[in-house]
């Protein structure tokens, strides 16, 4: 049996399905026949799951992606344009966190929701690491903070051209943690290095996680700093635990926020140029 099922009841033969196969690999049998995938095509197929949720009649089933994992839209769900733009404007980074841990239960449901972004070839290769043990966390935490003031006596125009380093250490040796905020958690997406588009797929991921995370009560910080040590120290990137094959990595905190935001802040304007 091929890949594609069809339901010749409800297929109007309208050939969704074959413009909108990202492979190009489907096509009407006999020319004016049902959609069908050539056996030899089939391990092109990337799973994406287009030919399926693109046809309005319910009339193609996939081998590889069961219906019962693709729910119709219901339109009842849609936000309009100034809900979204509200929503999208109102993401904040979150720098203070209540001591409260993190529930598993939410943080799996974050990752659920951030495998449905988009990935190069749907490779769907983003790997998650958790950490939420909290003298982990700090332990992560100062050796941060010992990259930097490493970094700033073996180049000392760092502290000119990255100003706030310095101030940084200043804090960390004042017990007050900059880097990591003292969040509860601390999620890392990675990438093996065989992906071609790693960097952006996880950062395409954690995107979706921390757009969806102001939803379930909870606020994230990307963590810019943990990011340049782990890129510089591979001893580091051991002890937080990302697996050496994986070159592509960012990690975020993750955690109850203590403040709330009542404005949307402002912006520059952006600089487009139209061709």
């Amino acid at each position: 049996m091929g890949f594609l099922q069809i339901d010749e009841n409800r297929c109007k033969k309208d050939g969704l399905c074959i413009q909108d196969c990202p492979m190009n690999i489907i096509y009407f049998q006999n020319g004016d026949g049902y959609p069908v995938i050539a056996p030899a095509d089939e391990n092109m197929c990337s799973r994406c799951g287009h030919c399926v949720v693109v046809c309005p009649h319910g009339a193609l089933v996939h081998a590889k992606v069961p219906m019962d994992s693709c729910p119709p839209v219901r339109k009842v769900l849609n936000i309009n344009e100034e809900q979204a733009a509200q929503f999208l404007r109102s993401r904040r980074s979150i720098r203070l966190y209540k001591e409260q841990q993190v529930e598993t239960e939410k943080i799996t449901k974050l990752i659920e929701i951030a495998r449905y972004a988009p990935s190069g070839g749907n490779s769907q290769s983003v790997e998650w690491l958790v950490i939420k043990d909290k003298s982990a966390i700090g332990r992560i935490a100062g050796m941060t903070a010992n990259w930097i003031r490493q970094a700033l006596k073996e180049n000392p125009q760092l502290a000119v051209a990255t100003a706030y380093l310095p101030a940084i250490v200043r804090a960390w040796d004042k017990g007050i943690d900059s880097i990591l905020r003292n969040a509860p958690v601390v999620v890392v997406a990675s990438a093996p290095g065989r992906t071609t588009n790693g960097m952006v797929d996880l950062n395409l991921a954690l995107s979706y996680l921390e757009l969806y995370a102001p939803l379930l009560g909870l606020g994230t910080c990307w963590a810019g700093l943990l990011q340049r040590a782990l890129l510089s120290s591979p001893s580091l990137k051991r002890q937080v635990g990302i697996p050496e094959d994986h070159p592509y990595h960012y990690p975020m905190m993750l955690g109850y926020p203590k403040v709330k935001y009542y404005r949307l802040p402002a912006r520059k304007p952006p600089k487009i140029t139209f061709k």
